[in-house]
């Protein structure tokens, strides 16, 4: 009789997580797949450096138009952040004015959203605690949806022309906005399923579109007990070929640390209205706050038409 050493069921145990995560995301990538059958393509191969290099000088087009109007975000230039995006993968200098973050919360507070992406699951912020026992499951996040683009204040965030600028400039002229969704993320103790649909506690790289930047913004104070964001710098240039070669997008903490390095994990906390914008196919993820819930909101921006359900970032359950 063999015993199996500790650090290879450890392995085998790792496995099993990693393709339990995957399967969660299953149905949502059959249904993306009989929607545009142009997603396989992309979701097989552009997790892949060369071919990534191969589709921007391919499809690449040259920004002939610049974004009209006045920009909310005072004092900040397209350059440095463009910039900022090529070498580190992100830029944290982004602050939403006080009465625009204000009104998106005051929205939040006020308007049902849907507990773990499930739209049975209706419920206001403040009764979160109500909701999971009428439920009886932990209610790790609660997303508006469509609901989201009914805030005035949401969509002028949407519109600003230094968002446009920036990602045109970055990501080519065909640049686009891809979602726009407002969302909770709750302290409870969730399920392995639910916080890989959530995409937390798990250093992942999108893959959405060929090229896509995502510009986020905390609409409450957020701390280490909030839930942060973490951000791996330089590492949506360079990949080991093992997370090129592999249909799993997430990894562990110890082997993506281990080849970028531990200074190279950002935590972006901030007051509210904090900001940021990222290359999503760098190694980043959300944490599971442990003391208080996060407010956030995203606009993503990518090259190729986008999917009306994924807009809102609503994935297929089961």
């Amino acid at each position: 009789m063999h015993n199996t050493p500790a650090k290879d069921l450890e392995s085998i145990a790792r496995s099993g997580g990693r393709f339990r995560r995957m399967a969660v995301r299953i149905p949502t990538y059959l249904t993306d797949m009989r929607e545009n059958p142009a997603w396989l393509p992309m979701f097989l191969l552009a997790r892949t450096l060369p071919f990534r290099r191969m589709h921007w000088l391919a499809t690449k087009q040259r920004v002939t138009s610049v974004a009209a109007g006045k920009s909310m975000f005072t004092g900040v230039k397209r350059e440095p952040v463009v910039n900022a995006l090529r070498t580190e993968g992100i830029f944290p200098g982004l602050a939403l004015p006080d009465h625009i973050h204000r009104e998106i919360a005051a929205f939040a507070n006020a308007e049902p959203c849907f507990g773990n992406f499930d739209r049975r699951l209706e419920f206001v912020a403040a009764d979160h605690a109500e909701a999971q026992a009428r439920f009886c499951r932990p209610l790790l996040s609660g997303h508006f949806f469509e609901r989201s683009l009914d805030c005035p204040a949401v969509l002028a965030v949407q519109r600003d022309p230094l968002l446009a600028e920036v990602a045109g400039h970055y990501l080519g002229g065909q640049a686009r906005v891809i979602t726009t969704r407002i969302w909770w993320s709750f302290p409870t103790r969730a399920s392995e399923a639910d916080r890989s649909l959530a995409s937390l506690d798990k250093y992942h790289f999108d893959l959405d579109d060929w090229r896509m930047l995502k510009f986020f913004f905390n609409l409450v104070d957020v701390d280490e007990g909030t839930g942060p964001h973490v951000f791996v710098k330089g590492s949506h240039r360079r990949r080991l070929m093992k997370h090129q070669l592999t249909l799993m997008v997430g990894h562990p903490a110890e082997e993506v640390l281990g080849y970028y390095g531990e200074g190279s994990a950002v935590t972006l906390t901030g007051k509210a209205g904090f900001g940021f914008v990222e290359d999503p196919f760098g190694f980043h993820m959300g944490t599971v706050p442990t003391q208080k819930p996060r407010l956030m909101m995203e606009v993503g921006f990518g090259v190729s038409k986008p999917s009306r359900r994924r807009f809102h970032g609503e994935p297929v359950l089961r």
